[in-house]
C-alpha cells in the first residue's frame, strides 16, 4: 500500500513489485526493480528514505529514519534479509544484511559488507568492505567468503527473477 504522509507520496521506479500488505509512506523513493515484500513497512515520514535499483526487501522489514538527522539510503543490488530493522543509516550498493538484523542511526555497511543474521550495528559504527560483522553489538568477525560474494551477486537477480513473476501474475508487468 501506497500512502501520502503530508505533502509526500513514494516514488515508485519501473518495474517495481510491493507486496499488497507491505506500507511505503511518505517521502520514499524506490529504484527500478526493487522489491518490497510482504509485511514490511518503510516509512518516509520523518526524514527521507532513497532505495537503489534492483533491491530486495524482505518479508516483514522495518526500514525508517530519525527526524531532521538521519535518513536513510540504501544503494543497488542490496539484499536485506526478513525481519531487519533499518534505521537512519547507509547500506551502500551490493551489501547483504541478514535475516533479524539491526542497523541504526549514522552507521554505514560498505559495499561488500554482509551484517551476518541477528546482528546488531550499533549507532555510528562502519561495517568495511569485505568483512562480516556478527554478534550484539556488531564487530568483525572474519572476511567475507567467495560463496558469500557470489550471493551478494546472485540474491538480487533472484529476487528481481521473482518479483517479475508476482507482477506478471497479477497482470502489473
Amino acid at each position: 500500500m501506497l500512502k501520502r504522509y503530508e505533502d509526500k507520496f513514494p516514488i515508485l521506479g519501473t518495474g517495481v513489485f510491493i507486496a499488497e500488505n507491505a506500507f511505503v509512506i511518505g517521502d520514499v523513493e524506490l529504484g527500478d526493480h526493487a522489491n518490497v515484500w510482504y509485511n514490511c513497512v518503510i516509512r518516509g515520514d520523518e526524514h527521507e528514505i532513497r532505495i537503489g535499483p534492483r533491491t530486495n526487501i524482505q518479508d516483514g522489514t522495518i526500514i525508517h529514519a530519525t527526524e531532521g538527522l538521519y535518513r536513510t539510503l540504501i544503494g543497488a543490488d542490496v539484499t536485506i534479509g526478513h525481519n531487519v530493522v533499518i534505521h537512519g543509516c547507509t547500506l551502500e550498493d551490493s551489501c547483504l544484511i541478514g535475516i533479524s538484523a539491526t542497523v541504526l542511526d549514522e552507521a554505514i555497511v560498505e559495499s561488500g559488507a554482509v551484517v551476518a543474521a541477528g546482528a546488531v550495528v550499533t549507532p555510528g559504527k562502519r561495517v568495511t568492505s569485505g568483512q562480516v560483522w556478527a554478534g550484539c553489538p556488531a564487530r568483525p568477525m572474519r572476511d567475507v567468503t567467495d560463496a558469500e560474494r557470489q550471493m551478494i551477486e546472485e540474491i538480487p537477480e533472484e529476487y528481481c527473477a521473482q518479483a517479475a513473476r508476482y507482477l506478471k501474475a497479477a497482470g502489473d508487468d
